[in-house]
């Protein structure tokens, strides 16, 4: 976990994404066509029709951990306690059938080194995941920042970034689209892609310092020499510039400022900031 967690003081609760590649065929214990939504997590459409993967990303529901980071928290360095969050792993993996220990996750710092995983564990100074071995659920945190989570069904393999908005400036998911197709031989055409839950333009206010590292395009420029910036769609647009195709990317309709009932907001306890946070 970065430095960039506690700027200004503030504490972030943490949300988990990621993929899982199975030999057989997994599947949570409901039926995704009917439910994409249960307490613990969502599970992205565009990846259904795959029997052997399992995208998710998770709610703040179903967790252990008290006020303020009730209840599925899973960042390490939010004050937190090991036990709760532990527990919440555990959970977790009982609700979609997977070892813990087939997790892998990073501590992230708003980079954008990838890390080929061939199995679980914890890395340092990745902000993204690339792997093609089964049984390996490559795993990334976040609060406001955006999960993104690629799935080459040819080649079976898969990929998850932390996009805020320092790895989104340098790229970070053409990069990782780049590292699929050296690795693997992914195809970006023949990829499917999924942009997650992170805070919506309407509602993640930057500086002038911010807004300058991307294409005006990007940035509406509501008053008083503040910003709003669109991370999903400068990440939408990498992944277009990479070859994947419109129609095989999907973005999550939902924000994590706006509907913090559901999810864990930088914002949601403490003053906004510029930064965002993520594991």
């Amino acid at each position: 976990m970065g430095l960039e967690w506690f700027l200004s003081g503030s504490q972030h609760n943490i949300t988990l994404s990621g993929l899982f590649l199975s030999c057989q065929q997994h599947r949570p214990c409901h039926d995704l066509t009917v439910k994409m939504m249960t307490e613990y997590c969502i599970h992205p459409g565009i990846f259904i029709p795959f029997d052997n993967l399992l995208a998710l990303q998770t709610l703040r529901h179903g967790g252990v951990s008290p006020h303020p980071w009730a209840s599925l928290n899973f960042g390490h360095n939010t004050g937190d306690s090991i036990s709760n969050i532990d527990r919440n792993r555990t959970l977790l993996c009982s609700h979609i059938a997977i070892d813990p220990d087939a997790i892998a996750t990073a501590d992230q710092v708003h980079g954008t080194e990838v890390c080929h995983v061939t199995g679980g564990g914890h890395y340092s100074g990745y902000d993204a995941f690339i792997t093609d071995t089964p049984g390996v659920f490559p795993a990334i945190l976040t609060a406001d920042c955006y999960p993104v989570l690629i799935y080459d069904p040819v080649h079976q393999a898969a990929g998850a970034i932390h996009a805020g908005w320092k790895g989104t400036a340098s790229n970070i998911t053409g990069k990782t689209v780049l590292a699929m197709q050296q690795a693997f031989g992914s195809r970006a055409a023949e990829c499917k892609a999924w942009i997650g839950t992170g805070i919506s333009q309407e509602a993640y206010e930057v500086g002038p310092e911010v807004a300058s590292c991307f294409d005006s395009r990007y940035i509406q420029h509501p008053e008083n020499d503040r910003f709003t910036l669109d991370i999903a769609a400068v990440n939408r647009d990498q992944l277009l510039a990479k070859g994947v195709k419109s129609e095989s990317i999907a973005l999550s309709p939902f924000c994590t400022a706006r509907d913090n009932r559901h999810f864990f907001p930088t914002a949601m306890n403490w003053a906004a900031q510029d930064a965002c946070s993520a594991l």
